[in-house]
């Protein structure tokens, strides 16, 4: 592994544990916010009572100060001989543990043990995602197209019903949220953020189910780009026609098709030729792309892979030369493996 995939990786991973920490948080804000509430309000009274029974502090802040510390059993005044301003002393330690120090304990079994995660806290992880892809079905294609996705670093949101299926740990461990839940429900489908989201990728083994779930993704969200897989070919071929879904059929399936579709790329089905799997990809070079301003040479040297047509305003040219400049809105068809081809997706991206 390169020194720069390292780098990028050590990022998602900081990425990912900042995005959690900011879950805990919101997860714990109700216990955080009880005991501000307490320390202020309780804080207020004590000043005004404290005046009024003639053993006044020195100001608001003070007398704040004094119910922090006498939650933490760390009083930081004289015992008071108002028996009214004596029962804060009482009462505060007890506010102190039953709102913040439970809320803290909580929080750190949380964040030390995820097996204490529920359905709940993986909903919160994909509320977090936008511009993700959400898919569905957790078979031995859908964990393929997982592990794709996230070596090419885009944010996945897993939906699988059956919770005994033995990839959900797997996923799990890679820190993608995986929804235990049926995905013909729109409320699951919301839950995984479908709204805004900008790929599903239906991977089970029921083409009408798949189809189902499609459909209700789109109505969801009309701009989203469906990726389906379909076992008849006829049929993938009249999905793609009608409802300009990305319809995938099983023969000669593999997951780089289906994780290079959800960038945004058309990519066909993967040929063998002397053992070797090839297929051909057609992307249009983006504005932010760090693929702008190279040569064609450049891109065959570093992704080794073949720049078979260049199209660039309006003009196409087959097998372009290799000082030939890359342009932000060229279009390039390649050809390549699945793996040289998802890096100059992803770098493209």
């Amino acid at each position: 592994m390169t020194m720069s995939k390292r780098g990028s990786r050590f990022t998602q991973q900081w990425r990912m544990a900042w995005r959690e920490t900011l879950i805990l948080l919101r997860e714990f804000r109700n216990p955080v916010l009880i005991f501000s509430f307490a320390i202020l309000g309780l804080g207020i009274i004590y000043h005004f009572i404290a005046r009024q029974a003639g053993e006044p502090l020195g100001s608001l802040p003070e007398a704040i100060y004094l119910m922090l510390t006498l939650a933490f059993l760390q009083p930081s005044g004289n015992f008071p001989h108002n028996s009214i301003l004596q029962i804060f002393y009482f009462l505060m330690p007890v506010i102190g543990v039953f709102t913040l120090a439970q809320g803290l304990a909580e929080f750190g079994v949380m964040i030390f043990n995820r097996r204490a995660r529920s359905k709940e806290w993986e909903m919160a992880v994909a509320s977090t995602l936008s511009k993700h892809t959400v898919l569905v079905g957790l078979g031995h294609l859908g964990y393929r197209v997982v592990e794709e996705l996230h070596a090419m670093q885009e944010n996945v949101v897993v939906i699988e019903i059956d919770p005994a299926a033995d990839t959900v740990s797997m996923v799990r461990a890679l820190r993608i949220p995986v929804i235990q839940d049926d995905a013909t429900r729109p409320a699951t489908l919301e839950a995984a953020g479908i709204s805004r989201a900008r790929t599903i990728i239906l991977a089970t083994q029921n083409d009408s189910l798949n189809l189902q779930i499609a459909l209700k993704a789109r109505s969801l969200n009309q701009d989203i780009k469906v990726v389906i897989r379909i076992f008849d070919a006829d049929f993938a071929r009249s999905l793609q026609e009608q409802f300009g879904f990305t319809a995938l059929s099983a023969t000669g399936l593999a997951a780089p098709v289906f994780a290079a579709a959800a960038t945004g790329a058309d990519v066909t089905n993967p040929i063998s030729v002397e053992g070797k799997q090839l297929s051909l990809a057609r992307l249009t070079i983006s504005p932010a792309s760090i693929l702008a301003g190279k040569t064609i040479g450049f891109v065959e040297d570093n992704y080794h892979l073949n720049i078979i047509l260049l199209r660039h305003d309006h003009q196409s040219e087959m097998h372009p030369t290799d000082g030939a400049l890359l342009s932000a809105g060229d279009t390039l068809a390649v050809l390549g493996g699945p793996d040289p081809l998802n890096h100059l997706l992803h770098d493209n991206d």
